[in-house]
């Protein structure tokens, strides 16, 4: 048992399920459910090619979730795995394609499964980086047990408005929670990014921001809290414009993609701040990323 899993304290919502019986909030019980674990080319320059692995269910819920497909998964509708058979596919794809990174995509429901996931890759004679890929909604203390394991860092920063993260993810303290969070990434890994002589990143952290629809206010608040989590090294910044309404029924303004207007505000405010080490998607990002988690070798394709 981990962490109390029989009254689940993994992530901040701390829902106190007993998944060794039921599911949390997050939909999952204690056994891993995996998705897809393929080679992804999708990420920022310094993480392509990475061996992603993408976990089914996620502990936020947005109700605009790009990959809703898996992350409000049925339980059982996905195929579970053991630590070695998960660790056996990964060290097979890194010795065929030569890449360097692994990914952990969404995975603060099975944050206690990854120090054992970590050490059964490396024994089989590989030795990636290890990328978490967060919502940026992560208890502090699950981090902690991540420290010396975790090489980079990739967390969201999706909002600042209390309101609008109850409304559309179920989350009012997520700004609160994502400060701490991401305070503590830097504390384990810094501010920066480090490359090595091929531009692929080994160590850091990266923070994303996707700008929402009509919601450029909050996104200005964003990187306002992005700019102030370290003073002596602004993090690197990757502002993301890749958002499409994902189904058919989601409210106004979700249901649309967002305007240049939009989009040019938020990154003209990025500029202001200094948040200029990073990247910047093109408006036309959200016709590119369209992932179908069906095609479980590659939902990209």
């Amino acid at each position: 048992m981990f962490m109390g899993l029989d009254s689940c304290t993994l992530c901040p919502r701390a829902c106190g399920a007993d998944r060794t019986k039921v599911v949390g909030f997050c939909g999952a019980t204690d056994p891993l459910e995996v998705s897809s674990v393929c080679v992804h080319r999708g990420e920022e320059p310094p993480l392509n090619p990475i061996v992603n692995i993408f976990f089914t269910h996620c502990n936020l819920q947005c109700i605009y979730c790009q990959n809703w497909q898996i992350s409000k998964a049925e339980n059982g509708k996905w195929k579970t795995e053991s630590v070695d058979t998960l660790a056996d596919k990964v060290a097979d794809i890194i010795k065929q394609s030569n890449t360097t990174l692994v990914g952990f995509v969404t995975a603060a429901h099975y944050a206690h499964h990854i120090p054992a996931i970590i050490s059964a890759i490396r024994a089989r004679g590989v030795s990636p980086a290890f990328v978490y890929n967060s919502s940026g909604y992560e208890s502090v203390e699950t981090l902690r047990t991540l420290e010396g394991l975790i090489d980079i860092y990739l967390p969201d920063y999706k909002y600042a408005d209390p309101a609008l993260a109850d409304a559309y993810s179920h989350a009012p303290d997520y700004p609160d929670v994502a400060d701490a969070a991401i305070g503590e990434m830097i504390r384990q890994v810094g501010a920066g990014l480090k490359v090595d002589d091929t531009g692929t990143a080994y160590r850091g952290l990266i923070i994303r921001h996707l700008v929402l629809p009509g919601h450029v206010d909050n996104s200005i608040k964003v990187l306002d809290n992005i700019a102030s989590l370290s003073p002596f090294h602004l993090p690197a910044l990757s502002l993301m414009a890749q958002y499409y309404p994902p189904r058919p029924d989601l409210p106004s303004p979700l249901d649309r993609a967002i305007t240049a207007e939009e989009y040019d505000a938020v990154v003209d405010h990025a500029v202001d701040l200094g948040l200029t080490d990073g990247w910047i998607q093109e408006l036309k990002a959200n016709d590119n990323y369209r992932p179908d988690f069906n095609n479980a070798d590659n939902p990209f394709k």
